[in-house]
């Protein structure tokens, strides 16, 4: 007789756990953040709703976990491992070539490419709002998700400071605002076209006032 195996605990939360990711990502997607409830997600991911809530104490932590889990699968199917959020990012920081224009404008392409993606949008978008009604979750929201990724482009900046493509008494923060802010504002406001003849321009025009003189 074929011995029994003992069920893999680890493996059988790893499924649970995956499966309320992508419960919690798709129905965002479908109804909404509002009506997204943990006993939906629940449903959804076949689990029972006490198995979210030994991992989580709410929805809105629930999505932004799978959110960058979503990240994290993003980096690794474009075979550059955990590099947070998005594809666009190394895992040792935004490429430098040397150019920086043209760095700044593939990172800023791809998040453009990122944000349209409905993957993505409705997620961000929930959690954005979460963060502006929850102060607590907002910071965690902030901390973990936007400030390491800004943390990248002042990163390459002070790189391109160091190479004399920018001045030295430039802010890389400061600096880093001037494309990555309009760049959300127009996505979350919808102020005008979001695509790369935009990221293009904010690229130039950031580059153009902090070029050396």
């Amino acid at each position: 007789m074929a011995q029994k195996t003992t069920p893999d605990s680890n493996r059988r939360s790893e499924r649970s756990r995956r499966a309320i990711y992508e419960a919690a990502l798709a129905l965002v997607a479908e109804v909404g953040y509002p009506r997204t409830t943990i006993e939906g997600i629940a449903s959804r991911a076949g689990v029972g709703k006490q198995t979210i809530y030994r991992w989580w104490s709410s929805k809105a932590e629930v999505l932004m976990e799978a959110f960058v889990d979503l990240g994290v699968q993003a980096a690794e199917a474009a075979g550059q491992g955990a590099a947070g959020q998005g594809g666009w990012a190394e895992a040792d920081g935004i490429p430098d070539t040397g150019d920086l224009e043209a760095d700044l404008k593939t990172v800023l392409r791809a998040t453009v490419d990122e944000l349209l993606d409905p993957r993505y949008d409705a997620a961000a978008r929930a959690l954005a709002a979460e963060g502006v009604a929850n102060p607590a979750f907002g910071e965690e929201f902030v901390g973990l998700l936007l400030m390491p990724s800004l943390e990248l482009y002042a990163r390459r900046l002070r790189a391109a400071q160091d190479a004399g493509q920018v001045r030295a008494e430039i802010d890389p923060y400061i600096a880093r605002d001037l494309f990555v802010s309009p760049l959300a504002q127009r996505w979350l406001q919808g102020t005008g076209p979001l695509d790369h003849a935009y990221a293009d321009t904010l690229v130039e025009y950031a580059l153009y006032g902090i070029s050396p003189r």
